[in-house]
C-alpha cells in the first residue's frame, strides 16, 4: 500500500524545482484563473519559511504592501506555481523567520548574503 502511494506521489512531483531557501527575496508567478481567462500574477517577498518534505511541501512568502503585512503560501509541486525566482539571497540563522511579522521597515529586512569566491 505504502508503495502504491509513494509511486504516485513521485509522478506528481515536478522536475525542475528552483532552489530557493528561507530569507531569499523571491518572485513567484503564479496561475490565476478569471472567468474564461488565465494569467500570471507575481508576487515578490521574503521567504518565512518551508514545510514538510515530497509532494507536501509549502513555502511562505511576506511582503508589505501599502503599509499592511500580506502573506501567502504554495505548495511548491503545484501547478498553479509556474516558476520561483530568486531575487536575491539572504543570511539568516533560523528555519523560520515568524519574527518579522512584528518588525516594521529597516528592521524586518533580511541581510544579503554574499558569497567569497575564491
Amino acid at each position: 500500500m505504502n508503495n502504491i502511494i509513494k509511486s504516485i506521489e513521485d509522478a506528481q512531483l515536478k522536475a525542475e524545482v528552483s532552489k530557493f531557501s528561507v530569507g531569499d527575496v523571491v518572485k513567484v508567478y503564479a496561475k490565476v484563473k478569471e472567468g474564461q481567462r488565465e494569467r500570471t500574477q507575481v508576487f515578490e517577498g521574503t521567504v518565512i519559511k518551508r514545510q514538510n518534505g515530497g509532494i507536501k511541501e509549502t513555502f511562505t512568502v511576506r511582503k508589505t504592501s501599502n503599509g499592511i503585512g500580506v502573506e501567502k503560501t504554495w505548495p511548491l509541486h503545484s501547478p498553479i506555481v509556474e516558476k520561483v525566482e530568486v531575487i536575491r539571497r539572504g543570511k539568516v540563522r533560523r528555519a523560520k523567520l515568524n519574527y518579522l511579522r512584528n518588525r516594521v521597515g529597516k528592521s524586518a529586512k533580511v541581510k544579503e548574503l554574499i558569497k567569497k569566491s575564491n
